[in-house]
């Protein structure tokens, strides 16, 4: 199964999300149970990869998805040097909430490629509507090595689980 060229928006009508499995079972709840009603209600928006071909069915099933949803992180949480400079109430974030890779295309760089798109698509949105940084809640020690291996640096724990962040100065080295 090779995958098409673009993310685009999740659409349960032609996205296969059943099938989709990256060994994580709450990624894979997420995407099968809650992606679709938490876009219908506006509170995060999911991306997807699908794969270049239908299933028989019709629909395509999912390679990579990444899920996004704005958020605020107090100004005490970052890093001196971050803080100085900002003001004393909850400040803007994009919150990459969930980034996952089927399980088919672990050790492709796959993974490597969904972040940078979703990057990519919070520094086209970060034109429009300011944030600060990117925070991620890793979900175990592999995703936070993962995102250290990017440039994200340790934030704070945050409900049990490492919080990362980059700021979205950083983001915009990247694609300027």
């Amino acid at each position: 199964m090779s995958w098409s060229k673009a993310f685009v928006e999740l659409d349960k009508t032609k996205h296969d999300r059943v099938s989709f499995d990256c060994g994580e079972e709450g990624l894979n709840t997420f995407l099968q149970t809650y992606a679709a009603k938490h876009m219908e209600v506006g509170v995060s928006r999911t991306m997807v990869l699908p794969a270049s071909i239908p299933l028989p069915g019709g629909k395509y099933p999912l390679c990579a998805f990444y899920t996004i949803t704005p958020s605020s992180i107090s100004r005490e949480t970052l890093p001196e040097q971050f803080a100085k400079k900002l003001p004393h109430y909850p400040v803007p974030v994009f919150l990459l909430a969930q980034l996952a890779v089927h399980s088919e295309y672990h050790s492709q760089s796959l993974g490597k490629v969904t972040l940078i798109k979703a990057l990519e698509y919070l520094y086209e949105i970060n034109a429009h509507l300011k944030a600060y940084a990117v925070v991620v809640d890793c979900l175990n020690d592999n995703a936070r090595e993962f995102y250290l291996k990017y440039g994200f640096e340790v934030l704070c724990e945050y409900n049990g689980r490492v919080r990362m962040f980059t700021p979205m100065k950083t983001v915009e080295q990247l694609f300027k």
